[in-house]
């Protein structure tokens, strides 16, 4: 029997990631939009996994198992307490009004034109699930994280993947191919498919037993 789990949020980006992770698993999956839900959670947290945390409790109020997810996007090139720096507001950068996808490429577009060109970034995700009254979380090490790094650029692809514009302006630092062309699926040395393939393994397990999920 399927399991119905809701996946907070309206980014078709975010709700393929998790159908695919979870595939071998008897899930059937639900959007915001499937539930005509238009309420949204106060987001007030410090870090990824606050936030996520925040936003699968609130949604719990709605569905009985949940998932959520939280990104912070970091530049190596910039100090963490630069106004400059993403951090969690990467749609809504410097605390401004909230960016559609073309808006985040053009204003990334400049912000790294403007510090030569190509800078290395990373992304801190944070997972909460609400299963049963209960919130769990999962979250990657930010060292870890820092390991998964890649270059955003000045120049975007002409492809775009929505709900994630930023795959337009990224490249795998290795093959230099766009994350819209596959790089971020590309992986040229064996230690860095250890570090991607490992985290995939752990957050997929948290996922698995934190909602109770059987096999297909």
């Amino acid at each position: 029997m399927e399991k119905e789990i809701l996946i907070g949020t309206t980014n078709p980006s975010k709700v393929g990631r998790f159908a695919e992770m979870l595939s071998g698993y008897a899930v059937r999956f639900y959007t915001l939009k499937d539930l005509n839900i238009t309420e949204e959670p106060e987001e007030n947290g410090s870090t990824p996994e606050e936030n996520a945390r925040q936003k699968a409790s609130f949604y719990g109020r709605y569905f009985d198992a949940v998932i959520c997810n939280d990104s912070g996007l970091y530049i190596k090139e910039l100090p963490l307490e630069d106004e400059r720096q993403p951090g969690l507001h990467i749609r809504t950068p410097g605390g401004g009004r909230r960016l559609d996808d073309e808006e985040m490429i053009g204003y990334y577009s400049e912000l790294v034109r403007s510090l030569g060109g190509k800078v290395t970034a990373y992304y801190l995700d944070g997972i909460a699930v609400f299963y049963q009254g209960q919130v769990s979380t999962f979250v990657e090490p930010e060292g870890a994280a820092s390991e998964s790094a890649f270059y955003l650029v000045d120049q975007p692809s002409k492809e775009r993947k929505p709900g994630w514009p930023l795959d337009s302006l990224s490249l795998n630092r290795n093959t230099l191919t766009y994350f819209t062309e596959g790089g971020n699926n590309q992986y040229d040395t064996q230690k860095e498919e250890i570090i991607v393939g490992g985290y995939r393994e752990r957050m997929v397990r948290f996922l698995a037993e934190a909602l109770r999920l059987e096999r297909r």
